[in-house]
């Protein structure tokens, strides 16, 4: 090299650089954090991250990613020493967490707790101002006093689910009480307790309720539940969804001379589905529903009480999920044989959903119900994309008929359909399958001659 010449600069060392986390901008950090949180909630991985530098710790620690949480406490379904020992180590973190972390959290649900949950909403209720959902879910152990505190503490709280939790009925009357004026949303599991807590609601206790949802648990009820149909439409006039799920219960006789109720003039969602016995009629159904011009969905599995004609006389014209299907049904002489076209007549053209499964309805009848989504005009595009006909007698030209209409169809069940050819009776999922059943109907149809 000649004197004086310029040295080559060495070459950078490559490698992994230690240094990338501390360097990538904490705002790009907190939302690839947000991304990862949305899918699979803060716990444990915001914990986990916030070992690794102390950028990660700084990002993990923002409140913002703390608004959804799910606590549950290990060793679930070992001896009850052992679900005390994992509800209190985990509650002796929580004593530092839910302070530092949780001061803009959401949504909190406790899930399997069956000894501790009182310290937990008691910690919530202290750090936690701008709760607005709390789900309980085979939680024990809440006191009288618990929800009231929660309710109290937080001004914000407007859902709450207590579905198969043990909670006594004074508990929730109580907070309903409490909270009742700003309550929008309520998850409830029957019980023997349940005629306490329907009083508060028909008593306005929750005015402005717009989701209401009561379930049975493991044990269904034997005996029946009386509803007071018209009291409640009185006392929550605003809801919007009404789940009454697998429940017996029985309208209250509305009595000779007294006026129909208000109904409910915003629902848009009724459920009455039932594997049990139930005494839905088109009487009942036209009390719940004759002011509901909104309605949307209409969920009737297992009313076998409940026919076209009753149907067809609901002020609803844009339904779009319609659910009639039958499962368990002894009496199949009783169903009726005809009346189905009233049904696809009237919203051919809004549905989406349609469940006929084990109605007792003849070939004809179906042929010229589902003729109704054949008869659109050119161009008019059908919102029609599931369809269940399991065990009806549908015959194959009225099916692929009804594939070539619907291009939007990617659910058709055709199980137990004794007009259908061998190889064909199952379930079809996706557009190439429904496609793949038209093309296997149109070989299987005798030329014209």
């Amino acid at each position: 090299m000649a004197p004086g010449a310029a040295r080559p600069r060495p070459e950078p060392q490559r490698g992994p650089d230690p240094g990338w986390g501390d360097r990538l901008p904490l705002e790009i950090l907190v939302q690839i954090f947000g991304l990862l949180v949305a899918a699979e909630g803060p716990m444990p991985f915001l914990g986990r991250a916030a070992r690794v530098c102390r950028r990660w710790h700084e990002a993990a620690a923002q409140p913002a990613l703390w608004h959804t949480v799910t606590l549950s406490p290990p060793l679930v379904g070992r001896p009850t020493k052992g679900e005390s020992k994992g509800e209190k180590k985990l509650l002796a973190s929580l004593e530092w967490l839910i302070p530092n972390r949780f001061s803009q959290l959401q949504k909190l649900t406790l899930l399997h707790w069956k000894c501790q949950v009182h310290p937990v909403l008691k910690l919530a209720s202290e750090s936690c101002p701008r709760l607005t959902f709390l789900k309980l879910s085979d939680c024990h152990g809440l006191t009288p006093d618990t929800l009231v505190m929660l309710a109290k503490a937080c001004p914000q709280l407007h859902s709450l689910d207590l579905q198969h939790s043990m909670v006594e009925s004074t508990a929730v009357v109580s907070c309903l009480e409490e909270a009742g004026p700003r309550m929008r949303r309520l998850w409830l599991t029957y019980s023997s307790q349940m005629t306490a807590i329907l009083g508060a609601l028909l008593g306005s206790c929750c005015p402005q309720l717009q989701v209401l949802e009561v379930s049975t648990g493991i044990s269904r009820n034997t005996i029946p539940l009386q509803l007071p149909v018209e009291a409640l439409q009185k006392g929550c006039p605003q809801l919007q969804v009404l789940r009454l799920l697998n429940l017996m219960w029985l309208p209250k006789p509305l009595g000779r001379g007294v006026a129909p109720g208000p109904g409910f003039p915003v629902l848009e969602e009724l459920c009455l589905a039932s594997s049990t016995c139930n005494f839905v009629s088109n009487e009942v159904l036209g009390r719940l529903l004759h002011s509901s011009p909104r309605l949307r969905l209409l969920d009737l599995r297992g009313c076998a009480r409940i026919t076209p004609a009753g149907l067809h006389h609901l002020p609803c014209q844009e339904l779009e999920h319609l659910y009639l299907g039958l499962y368990d049904t002894s009496d199949r002489l009783s169903l009726a044989k005809e009346g189905s076209p009233l049904l696809t007549q009237k919203w051919y053209c809004t549905l989406r959903e349609l469940d006929l499964s084990g109605q007792g309805f003849s070939e004809k009848d179906l042929e010229q119900a589902l003729a109704a989504f054949s008869g659109v005009p050119r161009g008019s595009q059908l919102a029609l994309c599931s369809l269940n006909l399991r065990g009806t007698r549908v015959m194959a030209s009225t099916v692929s008929s009804v594939i070539s209409s619907c291009p939007g169809l990617v659910y058709l069940n055709l199980e137990s359909c004794r007009c259908l050819p061998r190889g064909l009776k199952r379930a079809y999922r996706g557009p190439e399958e429904v496609q793949w059943c038209l093309e296997q109907l149109l070989t299987s149809l005798p030329s014209p001659s």
